[in-house]
């Protein structure tokens, strides 16, 4: 019988526009995400047709978020946040605050009150999570310092906004004449009725201060024993729908009972759910059954901020949509780039946090609905602040293309400095209580990790001048045992990779390093395939390793390729771009198998069963 399925026609218009869209913009030499956000624009209520549910979008692309967010998490540990605090911390906030007084004063100018000014300049000085990190994975730098120092940044600014969220209501109640017992928190509330006292702005500070604190410390003391404790035991059981499943259970629940236990923001409580996760042997196997229902969610997520927005703005009121893509754009990263460098950072690395944070993104929506809820900010305001968001994230890509080919005149113009090694960081955030025990060693590794991430920043890329070589392509658990075979058999070759540590351990043991993703022309020209004998493409994505070996075919007819797939249709994908031969792992792992069985055949037949004619010799 007929009945109404917004939840479904919403996921199945999102998705199906967003992948026609996106393959459109693909085509035509575009980031997807552009064509993702003109999908949301097409289903949203400011144009003509279909229009998807306005009230489940959101929600669904929350889920990207989440998950997101738990998977960055996974890869990263508390000794990695700890290492960058000295730049994160006072880098994010004075940005903050840069971009808030530029907001305010555009909205002193357009005749709004000190508030709206105010809430208004916070909504554009906080990035989008998942375009930052979103950015930072297509890169491929999100191991890096760089990427770790983005990363931290953006956990401040969640951190500064979820202050935001719980006083500005305060705040507006309290110039309003009301009083600052934290309408909205019932534990704010609760602690209000139970002290017989007003809690004020400064008690609502501290209130909240320590909610996040008592979080933090309940996820490292407790969640850091539990959470992996748990997922072991799904391990052991053997199967593999139950641990995709409570991989999940632990994303999810933890960033909604966060949420709502403590107050904090569902991405913070999912990162921190991952995190916990990561010194688990088992994080690497969760990252990867998270991963096709992250991509799916992140991309409703740009469905959603797509409908949110109105184009006819655009042609209303051009000149305060500029002024806040400005600001967005240039100002925010103005002020990144110089505190940044202030911090001594390098100018790659700088330009890298630039580029990640000339955007704005939910956080934003959060604040300009609560502003217009409390008569604080314009309706105008709002749509200001939807269409400086969609423009900037679509601008996004674009700002890091255009630093990265303004980076070598940058530097030439700047003086020359020694960039400030990580390894005091490290080392100090070495020293608790878990850790008091390990050498020196750790922190002479970091500094090591450091310093080849600064050089790989530094030093101008130039074309090998090895010839007849072999170029290794990943330097994982594969590349790592091709690798040493080459080197104990004294053959001359490179290899191509991104991972910061892994870098280090090359260069320290005399191996040639190309730094960067392969499946980039301008870092696969640099390992001078055109002299090389062999290309070994030992990297996993299929998608990506194609591309590498369509462009080592094209720029070497003779060149020798071999490249390792998991499955029948990716040994033929990768055949018809050029490999010379594929090898699946699995398909080893079978012949191995029988191979051993064959050389322990017994030479006997086996008795026969009572009252049967024994075997023929």
């Amino acid at each position: 019988m007929p009945h109404a399925t917004p939840l479904i026609s919403t996921i199945v218009s999102g998705l199906v526009l967003a992948f026609v869209l996106g393959s459109v913009a693909h085509r035509l030499k575009m980031p997807p995400l552009v064509g993702y956000l003109i999908a949301g624009v097409l289903v949203g209520p400011h144009t003509p047709g279909y229009v998807a549910d306005q009230r489940l979008a959101p929600e669904l692309a929350e889920i990207g978020v989440i998950l997101l967010m738990f998977g960055v998490g996974l890869h990263f540990s508390l000794k990695d946040l700890l290492s960058v605090r000295g730049v994160a911390i006072p880098g994010a906030l004075v940005q903050m605050a840069s971009a808030t007084i530029l907001g305010w004063g555009l909205g002193r100018l357009l005749g709004w009150s000190d508030g709206g000014g105010l809430v208004f300049g916070l909504a554009l000085s906080v990035a989008s999570t998942v375009v930052l990190l979103k950015a930072l994975q297509d890169r491929r730098i999100m191991d890096s310092e760089r990427g770790r120092i983005a990363v931290g940044w953006l956990i401040v600014e969640d951190l500064a906004m979820v202050l935001a969220l719980v006083l500005i209501p305060t705040v507006a109640g309290v110039a309003a004449g009301g009083e600052g017992t934290g309408h909205g928190d019932p534990f704010a509330v609760a602690v209000a009725s139970a002290l017989g006292v007003e809690l004020g702005v400064v008690g609502l500070i501290a209130l909240t201060l320590f909610k996040i604190a008592f979080f933090a410390a309940l996820m490292l003391v407790f969640g850091r024993r539990l959470i992996p404790a748990l997922l072991h035991w799904i391990a052991h059981t053997g199967s593999r729908e139950l641990f995709r499943l409570g991989v999940l259970a632990i994303a999810l629940g933890v960033a909604f009972g966060s949420a709502q236990l403590f107050g904090v923001s569902l991405a913070l409580g999912a990162f921190f759910a991952g995190m916990v996760l990561s010194e688990s042997e088992l994080s690497h196997r969760a990252a990867q059954e998270s991963l096709p229902l992250r991509d799916a969610f992140a991309v409703l997520f740009f469905v959603s901020v797509g409908m949110l927005f109105n184009p006819f703005i655009l042609v209303s009121d051009p000149w305060p949509v500029l002024a806040v893509v400005f600001i967005i754009v240039v100002g925010k990263s103005v002020a990144a780039f110089l505190i940044t460098l202030v911090f001594r950072r390098t100018v790659g690395t700088a330009l890298t946090i630039s580029a990640s944070l000339a955007q704005i993104g939910e956080f934003s929506f959060i604040l300009a609905e609560l502003g217009v809820g409390l008569k604080l900010l314009p309706e105008e305001g709002r749509d200001l602040i939807l269409a400086g968001a969609l423009i900037s994230i679509i601008l996004n890509p674009l700002v890091f293309f255009g630093l990265e080919r303004a980076r070598p005149f940058i530097e030439a113009r700047l003086p020359k400095r020694a960039p400030q090694p990580a390894a005091a960081e490290q080392q100090a955030a070495a020293s608790s209580p878990d850790d008091m025990a390990a050498s020196s060693e750790p922190a002479t590794a970091a500094a090591s990790s450091s310093e080849a991430a600064a050089d790989a920043e530094t030093v101008e890329a130039q074309v090998t001048a090895l010839e007849n070589h072999v170029v290794v392509v990943g330097y994982g658990r594969v590349g790592g045992v091709v690798g040493q075979e080459l080197r104990s058999a004294n053959e001359r070759f490179l290899v191509i990779e991104d991972a910061e540590k892994r870098i280090a351990e090359l260069r320290a043991a005399g191996v040639e390093t190309v730094v960067g993703n392969a499946a980039d022309p301008a870092v696969l020209k640099l390992a001078g395939l055109a002299k090389a004998r062999a290309l070994l493409v030992a990297i996993p994505e299929a998608f990506e390793a194609g591309q590498v070996v369509e462009q080592g075919r094209g720029e070497n007819p003779r060149l020798t390729i071999v490249a390792r797939a998991h499955s029948d249709a990716e040994v033929e994908h990768l055949s018809k771009l050029g490999a010379d031969a594929v090898i699946m792992g699995e398909r080893q792992i079978a012949q191995a198998m029988i191979e051993l069985v064959g050389r322990k055949r017994p030479t006997e037949p086996p008795p026969a069963p009572d009252g049967a004619a024994p075997a023929p010799a």
